[in-house]
Order: structure tokens, then C-alpha cells, then sequence
């Protein structure tokens, strides 16, 4: 339990940008599914484009 307590301690900033990303999403398709998908492809790409800038400790 202690490992995965550490490890989403670890991570928690991704884990919360993901989910942040899903819920506006999944607003933006609730009003108008293109623009939702749209928004989650725009999301990934920013996602991961930060995730590339940022480093990490590995």
C-alpha cells in the first residue's frame, strides 16, 4: 500500500493534469462532440509537449 501511495505522490501532477484535460473534454462534447474531440486531441498534443520540456527526475 506504501508503494502505491509513493508512486501517486510521485506522479500526481500528471495524474491531475490528465484529469483536468478528460473533464474539459468532456465538457467541450457535451455541448458540441467535435469540439470535444478536438479538445482532447489538443489537450494530448499540449500534454505531451510538456511532458517533453519538463524533463523529470529519471
Amino acid at each position: 500500500m506504501k508503494a502505491l501511495k509513493d508512486g501517486v505522490a510521485a506522479y500526481a501532477t500528471e495524474l491531475m493534469m490528465g484529469v483536468g484535460a478528460a473533464l474539459v473534454s468532456v465538457g467541450a462534447g457535451i455541448i458540441y462532440l467535435p469540439a470535444g474531440i478536438i479538445t482532447a486531441g489538443a489537450m494530448l498534443l499540449a500534454g505531451a509537449v510538456l511532458s517533453c520540456l519538463g524533463g523529470g527526475k529519471a
